[in-house]
């Protein structure tokens, strides 16, 4: 396991799925890990908040018990780590901007951020895709990386040292037919990720995409429960597996740590290899 004893990192959408796993992660390898997400299971309107996304996804996660805020904060803290568990919307920059402040103040310094919130749930070929989903998602998955990253960055530069991943996905590199909205800002994160690379250079700020194929998240095997389609994804892949978080977590704990400190502008797929041309 890479050792990354001392740093403080924050993970946005971290109360279940790819976001929980990268959190226990960054923290078993020796980080102090801040939780953040729009879904915190204290929240007493947290039904509201869900349904206030426009997300299908969020909405389900409450009602499925998969908002763990807290309880990860917790296992991170049983580990001998610090934690924090926040509410934090990432199209709310006021908000951002207050929780990087708090988490300064409390942890002393930020040293990687991880882009992960993100929404999944609007699959409609173009001509039926919805002027407000596509709205929506581009606030959410692609401004709202961008959002993290400026707040974030006066930190790492104080520190001369940061990293920042940014979750793209197979489907920003490849397309995803009825996913026009999501694609799209997927592959914007890639182009985000590239040019925080080339400005973070001179201050020692590494920044990387990482493009996931189907994981099997809690959304990811409900979904392939109900989608036949996610049977031909499976096929696609060489391994004929879909990929676990933990493939993902331990990608992630590479890129932020030392080992990887001439890694950047870099788009890492974790994919099984379905973007692979297959017989």
């Amino acid at each position: 396991m890479f050792d990354l004893s001392g740093r403080v990192a924050i993970v946005t959408g971290a109360s279940r799925g790819l976001g929980r796993e990268d959190a226990l992660t960054l923290a078993r390898a020796g980080a102090d890990v801040v939780i953040t997400d729009v879904l915190v299971e204290d929240d007493p309107n947290l039904q509201a908040t869900a349904e206030a996304t426009g997300s299908v996804f969020a909405q389900v996660a409450v009602s499925q018990g998969w908002v763990h805020s807290n309880q990860t904060a917790e296992e991170i803290r049983k580990m001998g780590r610090k934690s924090l568990a926040i509410k934090m919307d990432v199209t709310n920059r006021d908000q951002i901007r207050e929780v990087m402040k708090r988490v300064k103040d409390e942890f002393g310094k930020i040293d990687i951020l991880i882009n992960n919130a993100a929404t999944l749930d609007h699959l409609a070929q173009i001509p039926k895709q919805s002027y407000e989903l596509w709205d929506r998602d581009v606030k959410v998955n692609l401004t709202g990386a961008f959002n993290c990253t400026k707040e974030v960055w006066p930190y790492l530069v104080e520190n001369k040292w940061g990293r920042i991943i940014f979750m793209s996905s197979v489907a920003g590199t490849i397309g995803g037919f009825g996913q026009a909205s999501y694609s799209a800002t997927k592959a914007g994160l890639i182009g985000l990720a590239k040019t925080a690379a080339l400005e973070g250079g001179r201050h020692n700020i590494t920044s990387n995409a990482i493009a996931p194929g189907i994981i099997e998240s809690e959304a990811g095997k409900a979904a392939a429960q109900t989608n036949p389609m996610y049977e031909r994804f499976k096929a696609r892949t060489v391994f004929k597996r879909f990929g676990q978080p933990e493939d993902i977590a331990n990608t992630i704990a590479f890129l932020c740590s030392k080992e990887a400190g001439y890694i950047t502008g870099a788009v890492i797929e974790v994919a099984g290899g379905i973007p692979l041309f297959t017989a």
